[in-house]
């Protein structure tokens, strides 16, 4: 997952009249799916009704990408409940799996 800094998001968000919230799930939503999460297409997210079915498989690539330390049902709580401080809360996680050595690095050294 790409790193991302919070304080960029937060004027990112302002600056962009509150549509940067919807690029950074469709950005997030590739990053995961390349890591294996199965999510539908972004489009659902102007559907109405199926853009809850999108959110919540979204928020299950949450779950899939940090590895169960950000569960589907808090993920989709938190962003549910709390849009903009949620999908920061989401973003800390992604920085904090980006952050950790990769596997293969860790049996090398």
């Amino acid at each position: 997952m790409k790193q991302r800094s919070i304080g960029m998001m937060i004027l990112l968000t302002f600056v962009t009249l509150f549509i940067y919230p919807i690029v950074w799930m469709v950005k997030t939503k590739g990053e995961m799916t390349s890591q294996g999460a199965e999510i539908p297409s972004a489009w659902l997210m102007i559907v109405p009704f199926a853009n809850i079915y999108f959110m919540w498989k979204w928020c299950g690539g949450v779950e899939h990408v940090t590895k169960g330390k950000l569960s589907q049902v808090v993920a989709f709580l938190v962003q549910v409940l709390l849009f903009g401080i949620g999908m920061l809360i989401i973003q800390d996680a992604f920085n904090k799996v980006s952050r950790q050595p990769l596997p293969q690095a860790q049996a090398l050294g």
